[in-house]
C-alpha cells in the first residue's frame, strides 16, 4: 500500500518457522480490526482508535509497521500513527487524528500491520458508521467480495493475472473502477516485497509482469481499492492522505494470504 522499492527483488518462500511467526502477526491485526469494529461509532475519533489499536500491540509485544514509514517524497514526513483511518473519499493513507470525529453515515478504512518477531500481517476493512448510503453499501459488497473472489485464485501453480484480471472484472462489472495507482505486494520480513499485486491490467500504465506462478511458501497482501467514480487520485497537504480526484466514494479490503498445496489460508481472519 505505501510506497515500494522500485527494483524487483526475487520472491521469497517462507519456511514453516517463519509461517507459525506471520500466523501470529496475523492473529494480532485480525484482532486490532475486531475491536476497532466494535469501538467505531459516531462521536468517536480515529485518534481514539489509533490508541486503541496501538494498546493491542503492546500487549503483544508487536510493533506497528506503518509507524515511522518513509514518505514517498524525499525528506517529507513519515507516518505518525499506528493505523491507516481513511474516510469517505479518503482511499488510504489517512491520518488518525483527534479532531477527525466519525459521523453518522461515515464509510471507515482501517488498515492495520503488525510486526511480530520480525515478521508482518497486513489487513484492512471498511466499516459503516451507523447507516450509510445504498451507494455506501454496495461500494463495500463489492469490493469485499472482489478480495473474497481473488482470494479465491490463489491457487499453486495459478498466475498471478488471474487474480489481477477476477478482481478488476468483477469490479468494472459492477459499475466501479479499481484505483490504480496504489496496489498490493508481497508481505513477510518487509511489509513490501515481491510481487506487485494491482488489481487491474492495463501494460500500457503498469508494464510489471503479471505471469508470476504462485507457489507454496509465498505470502501476499490482496488489498483491493475500489471507488464509485474516477480511478484518478490525488495526495492531500499532509503528504499521506489519498483521495479520490472527483471526490467519489472509496472502499478498501485487505488480506494476508499463504499459497499452500490445498489452496489459499488466510493469515488475517479473526476466529
Amino acid at each position: 500500500m505505501f510506497k515500494r522499492e522500485e527494483k524487483p527483488r526475487p520472491i521469497e518462500i517462507k519456511s514453516r518457522k517463519e509461517l507459525e511467526l506471520m500466523r501470529a502477526a496475523g492473529k494480532i491485526v485480525a484482532e486490532i480490526l475486531n475491536d476497532l469494529q466494535e469501538r467505531a461509532k459516531p462521536g468517536v475519533s480515529t485518534r481514539e482508535l489509533d490508541r486503541r489499536a496501538q494498546q493491542i500491540l503492546d500487549k503483544y509485544g508487536a510493533t506497528s509497521p506503518f509507524m515511522g514509514y518513509p514518505n514517498a517524497r524525499e525528506g517529507g514526513p513519515k507516518f505518525p500513527a499506528a493505523i491507516c483511518a481513511s474516510l469517505n473519499e479518503e482511499i488510504v493513507h489517512g491520518i488518525p487524528r483527534k479532531k477527525r470525529i466519525l459521523q453518522e453515515g461515515d464509510i471507515l478504512k482501517i488498515d492495520v500491520g503488525a510486526n511480530y518477531a520480525g515478521y508482518i500481517g497486513d489487513s484492512a476493512w471498511t466499516f459503516a458508521i451507523g447507516n450509510v448510503s445504498a451507494e455506501a453499501q454496495k461500494l463495500m459488497l463489492v469490493t469485499q467480495e472482489s478480495l473474497k473472489m481473488g482470494i479465491g485464485r490463489v491457487q499453486a501453480g495459478g498466475r498471478l493475472w488471474e487474480l489481477i484480471s477476477t478482481i478488476q472484472e468483477y469490479v468494472e462489472d459492477n459499475g466501479l473502477n479499481v484505483i490504480r495507482e496504489y496496489q498490493g505486494h508481497g508481505v513477510g520480513r518487509d511489509m513490501h516485497e515481491e510481487p506487485s499485486i494491482p488489481n487491474f491490467l492495463d501494460e500500457e500504465f503498469d508494464k510489471r509482469p503479471a505471469n508470476i506462478q504462485f507457489k507454496p511458501g509465498m505470502t501476499l497482501a490482496i488489498e483491493p481499492m475500489v471507488v464509485t467514480g474516477s480511478w484518478e487520485t490525488k495526495v492531500l497537504g499532509d503528504e499521506w492522505t489519498v483521495i479520490t480526484q472527483d471526490h467519489g466514494l472509496a472502499a478498501h479490503y485487505e488480506h494476508t494470504v499463504l499459497v499452500t498445496d490445498n489452496g489459499p489460508e488466510i493469515l488475517t481472519l479473526w476466529n
